[in-house]
């Protein structure tokens, strides 16, 4: 299902006066943009307006806007605050169950954010005050072969490796259950904060699978083998101060606080420097990727700062004993 939203990103709002001809042929070129599938119509609708700059040119005073057509979202919802990007998983009623579309919308979402200047982070979170995610939607794939097993699963992985390989901070507002699917999403955000009635779980084995997003992996990173393993073995959950004790989440706030202290925190890592904060990213990232030496990429990164912008105006900042003035 396509919708005219009229435009995609802030990147590729523009009309006649925003893009040249090469643009334009760029555009033509593409299947995809930004995760986000170019319909028929919009194909046309660029060609269309490369031959009409040739039959009206710019001098006559016509401009016009070719629309951008994209599959419409069902099941989140986006906007932004203060260079934040929410993202709210956006299915209440069956406690913000993961399907496949919702996983795919989540993923053009943080593509979208990433590639948006104007964008600091994000913070994805979860519709009412039940649940994050209390995991996928079993009836979806209930039926599904070994074939169709392993593709969902691949897919899944992209998903979260798109969240946790990005570069720009998000953090998980756990409002709830968060429990499967759902607590592999949290572990793919960077930062996890919970309000006091979360739950945290991989309850797969009770299916008769083991978790298919990443959790078998994420999980052990983020508390250690042993209690991984335990978690994992049992399908336990866990309430959200022993998710605290374990360091699977960060902080445990009221949840009525929840999303005013995740922006706080994204704040207060805004008025650091975008660079430096983006290299963290990356040197943390390869620590888990195989065959790459993080302590070469942290001396990489270390060294190219000394080059940037931020660098210089952190140190004169400090010899000049004042707070530094950094530009996004």
């Amino acid at each position: 299902m396509y919708t005219n939203i009229g435009h995609l990103s802030q990147q590729y709002n523009s009309g006649l006066d925003g893009l040249d001809n090469s643009g334009l042929d760029r555009l033509d070129g593409l299947d995809r943009l930004d995760g986000f599938y170019i319909s028929n119509q919009k194909i046309c609708l660029i060609r269309l307006t490369r031959l009409t700059r040739l039959i009206f040119p710019k001098a006559f005073g016509i401009n016009f806007f070719f629309p951008t057509f994209v599959r419409k979202k069902m099941n989140i919802t986006t906007h932004t605050e203060n260079n934040v990007t929410i993202i709210t998983i956006n299915r209440e009623s069956k406690l913000n169950a993961l399907t496949i579309d919702t996983l795919r919308e989540i993923k053009e979402a943080v593509t979208i954010a990433n590639e948006d200047d104007s964008v600091y982070g994000m913070i994805i979170t979860g519709a009412g005050q039940k649940a994050f995610a209390a995991g996928a939607d079993i009836s979806e794939f209930a039926h599904f072969n070994e074939e169709q097993a392993t593709r969902m699963s691949a897919d899944g992985h992209d998903v979260m490796n798109t969240i946790e390989d990005g570069n720009k901070i998000c953090i998980a507002a756990v409002n709830g259950f968060a429990l499967g699917g759902g607590c592999e999403l949290a572990m793919a955000c960077h930062l996890r904060i919970a309000s006091g009635n979360a739950k945290f779980g991989q309850p797969e084995v009770n299916l008769g699978v083991p978790p298919g997003y990443g959790g078998t992996q994420r999980l052990i990173q983020l508390i250690g083998k042993g209690k991984a393993l335990e978690l994992l073995l049992t399908g336990d959950a866990i309430d959200a101060q022993t998710a605290l004790q374990l360091g699977l989440v960060n902080h445990v706030v009221e949840q009525d606080q929840l999303m005013e202290y995740c922006m706080q925190l994204m704040q207060k890592i805004a008025s650091k420097s975008p660079s430096a904060v983006h290299k963290v990213l990356k040197c943390v990232s390869d620590f888990y990727r195989p065959n790459v030496n993080g302590m070469q990429r942290e001396i990489y990164e270390f060294g190219s700062a000394f080059e940037t912008p931020d660098f210089k105006e952190g140190t004169v900042a400090f010899l000049e004993k004042r707070k530094p003035n950094f530009r996004n």
